[in-house]
């Protein structure tokens, strides 16, 4: 079973005009986020993202983005009960 999380939550994007097909960015996902198609790497469900950054990390040409914790559960909690923007302290890319 693949774990989804919170819908329409997460930050990653990602520039499939540039992919080359490496599969590093499936190989290091730890919740199976991307699938390959026509030779490309894709997102295949946005919402099982955690936001870890570890396909950030090891893409080699740069076209994924993701603001590492955003989607922390508890930080989109605590955001709901304080009227606040999600955050769970991880700017400094610390937690991550």
């Amino acid at each position: 079973m693949k774990h989804r999380y919170l819908k329409n939550v997460s930050t990653l994007r990602m520039d499939s005009n540039k992919c080359t097909g490496c599969g590093m960015c499936l190989e290091v996902c730890p919740h199976h986020v991307f699938v390959m198609s026509k030779g490309k790497s894709i997102i295949e469900d946005k919402d099982r993202c955690i936001e870890c950054g570890a396909c950030v990390k090891n893409c080699p040409l740069k076209v994924l983005e993701v603001k590492p914790g955003v989607g922390c559960a508890a930080a989109i909690i605590k955001g709901w009960l304080t009227g606040t923007e999600p955050s769970c302290d991880c700017s400094d890319g610390s937690c991550c």
